[in-house]
């Protein structure tokens, strides 16, 4: 675990966005899977993996804009002034 410690704080949130759109690319995948009818669920999944894939795609947006800009996130937020 010391490879995450020696890691700056922003550069791990721009990794963490990565990783966010990736698990994106991969539940788009999933859902496409299913409405072709290839893996077996219904509608329900269907619609709840796009709300999942709305909401990681949200904080891929945050994590990345916020890395991309300086703040640091994971530590505090925007109105840590600690």
């Amino acid at each position: 675990m010391s490879i995450f410690t020696s890691i700056p704080a922003v550069n791990l949130q721009a990794l963490l966005a990565l990783g966010c759109f990736g698990l994106c690319l991969f539940f788009a995948r999933v859902v496409r899977r299913i409405s072709e009818g290839t893996i077996p669920g219904g509608a329900g999944s269907i619609l709840y993996l796009r709300v999942l894939i709305g909401f990681l795609f949200a904080a891929s947006i945050a994590l990345g804009l916020a890395s991309f800009a300086g703040i640091d996130i994971l530590k505090g937020g925007i109105f840590f002034h600690g």
